[in-house]
């Protein structure tokens, strides 16, 4: 066996991200460094990442709003950039775009448009824009989560 695949880690990403989309799980080998968020893992962090999780828990069981709810108590604890991706695409299933944009625009201050958090936010919000029509936008997005590594966004812009 000659290790873990590219298609290993995104399927690992998926278990551990469910709310992402799949193709965002799925990044360059050679970007793999770059795309991990520098967190200082301190208590609050601890514990808003359990409560994100519980969050993701409800979203998977269709229970949107609650999902929203224990992201938001999350955020309440420890201003993450995850936090606030994970809480975007709650929003976006519910298709409350405005308030996904202003999260995953949260999200990008956070990250500094950098790691894997600020990748996946440009790719959702890549993706909102696509949908009101701001092409432009959309693409500016996509190119930089692809010089991040997304592999999803690098088809985007193809």
């Amino acid at each position: 066996m000659s290790g873990i695949t590219l298609n290993d880690k995104a399927v690992l990403n998926c278990i551990f991200n469910p709310l992402l989309p799949v193709e965002d799980a799925i990044i360059d080998e050679e970007h793999e460094e770059i795309l991990k968020d520098e967190e200082v893992e301190t208590e609050e962090v601890l514990k808003a990442k359990e409560i994100e999780f519980k969050g993701i828990q409800a979203a998977e069981n269709g229970q949107i709003e609650d999902a929203i709810k224990l992201f938001t108590e999350a955020l309440n604890i420890a201003q993450r950039a995850a936090g606030y991706n994970n809480r975007a695409q709650a929003f976006r299933l519910l298709e409350k775009d405005e308030d996904a944009l202003n999260d995953l625009n949260t999200a990008l201050d956070i990250s500094k448009e950098k790691g894997k958090s600020g990748c996946q936010a440009l790719c959702q919000r890549g993706l909102l824009f696509r949908k009101k029509g701001q092409t432009d936008l959309a693409k500016s997005d996509f190119v930089k989560a692809s010089n991040l590594g997304s592999k999803f966004a690098k088809q985007q812009v193809s």
